[in-house]
């Protein structure tokens, strides 16, 4: 494992009616972290801090090495940001990014961009408000690639995407990071298309950091269970989370260390990613 291209630890900001608390997690070299939960739990709040676009009430961000506003600014050139929705201007054409973004990064790579545009069959002759949300995404990623970042930090890049170019999405991040020194921080919903990419995940909920660590340990600390209307005691009832009742019988989530306290005639099965986040979303409590 390499060292952590990014650290967070004990994050906090406090908003009217919101608060992000003690967020801490670390990213590696070579990886690829999911930052997963639901709609307004601080995940984007999260990544505006890590790119001083607000400034956090307590807490340190390490951003290559860097623990500093001033720090993190001298190493942004090695930051690829992709953000959710419009970011250039309807009049622009794809060659025009390399014209007018190019001079704010140091070690862009002209022919880099090119290449890149080519690679990524984005369509080089509409206007950016005429092209699809797919070649929008993928300009995005053409002009982070093309200054040779270490760090790529996406939100919601899957938005609006259709599963062909979700795939080709995935293929990119993987090349990515192939060489073992770069790394991809990924805020999404689309967590079936993440399951299939991520080596890490944080997964944060109303403000909180309840798991981080890699994929597989987190999809280790559950099953799913199910059972019929007879089969679901009190105790069952008092500890299930995610709880989906219907006339057949019942199904929910349930921490593998507490298997050993269920009745025979429950059928455990694994659990996916985006059951979990499901269940978490209704109100579950994850299990410490």
């Amino acid at each position: 494992m390499g060292a952590d291209l990014l650290t967070v630890t004990n994050l906090n900001k406090q908003y009217a009616e919101f608060q992000l608390a003690d967020v801490s997690f670390q990213l590696p070299a070579g990886y690829i972290m999911g930052f997963i939960g639901p709609n307004g739990a601080g995940k984007t709040t999260t990544i505006k801090a890590i790119l001083d676009m607000i400034r956090p009430d307590t807490g340190q961000i390490e951003l290559l090495g860097q623990t500093t506003p001033q720090g993190r600014e001298s190493v942004r050139d090695q930051i690829g940001i992709v953000l959710d929705g419009p970011v250039y201007p309807d009049s622009w054409r794809a060659e025009t990014v390399s014209r007018y973004v190019g001079p704010f990064f140091p070690s862009w790579d002209p022919d880099k961009f090119k290449e890149l545009l080519q690679d990524f069959a984005i369509p080089t002759k509409p206007k950016y408000r005429d092209l699809s949300t797919g070649a929008k995404i993928k300009l995005q990623l053409a002009a982070a690639f093309a200054h040779h970042p270490r760090l790529l930090i996406l939100d919601e890049p899957t938005s609006g995407l259709d599963p062909i170019a979700r795939d080709e999405l995935i293929g990119i991040l993987q090349d990515f990071i192939s060489d073992g020194q770069r790394s991809v921080l990924i805020s999404t919903h689309d967590v079936l298309e993440l399951a299939k990419v991520a080596d890490y995940v944080t997964y944060l909920l109303a403000g909180k950091v309840t798991f981080t660590g890699s994929l597989d340990e987190l999809l280790d600390r559950y099953v799913m269970i199910k059972g019929g209307p007879n089969d679901l005691t009190p105790a069952i009832q008092a500890n299930i989370i995610g709880l989906q009742r219907s006339v057949v019988g019942f199904a929910g989530i349930w921490p593998t260390d507490q298997i050993a306290t269920l009745p025979a005639s429950i059928v455990q099965e694994p659990v996916d990613l985006e059951s979990l986040m499901i269940a978490f979303g209704k109100g579950g409590r994850p299990h410490a």
